[in-house]
């Protein structure tokens, strides 16, 4: 963009230009700025707080027409959470620690707290209500395989709130 071009979209024709003033809110605005995003970058509530899911397997299921199952790890950086969300109408969700302590409650079923090793299920049609990280200070993670109809897409949604 030319400077002309940038200077008539940024302020009106009646407005008399002064170049030093210019310069001085410019240097204003960016120093405020970079103290607004260095504030935010050490406060603690800029942490990353969201789990990270990635595809280990996907593959129809031979035996069962028209059914495929998807296995996914989610992991969880310490004190974070998945939103309140559902699977896809037709999804059996089995999840399985793998590390860490994960804090789960499915639909309206007691809060409990999974250790490795230790699993649960969700049938279709369940409200996944809390799916978060147990601890603060270590990381965790779950191993979920869905059983579901082969062309049920997507397979987690957010739910509204």
């Amino acid at each position: 963009m030319s400077e002309s071009m940038y200077c008539n979209v940024a302020r009106p024709p009646c407005f008399k230009h002064d170049d030093k003033a210019m310069k001085k809110v410019t240097r204003t605005g960016f120093s405020g700025l970079v103290l607004a995003a260095l504030a935010l970058a050490i406060s603690p509530g800029f942490a990353q707080n969201v789990e990270k899911v990635s595809v280990v397997f996907e593959h129809v299921i031979p035996n069962a027409k028209g059914k495929r199952m998807v296995a996914v790890v989610v992991t969880y950086p310490p004190g974070a959470k998945s939103p309140a969300h559902h699977h896809a109408q037709s999804a059996f969700v089995y999840a399985h620690v793998l590390s860490g302590a994960i804090r789960s409650q499915v639909n309206d079923e007691p809060i409990r707290v999974y250790q490795v090793g230790e699993g649960f299920y969700e049938a279709p049609g369940s409200r996944h209500r809390i799916s978060e990280n147990a601890s603060d200070k270590d990381p965790a993670s779950l191993l979920a395989v869905f059983v579901v109809d082969s062309e049920d897409n997507p397979l987690t949604t957010p739910d509204q709130k």
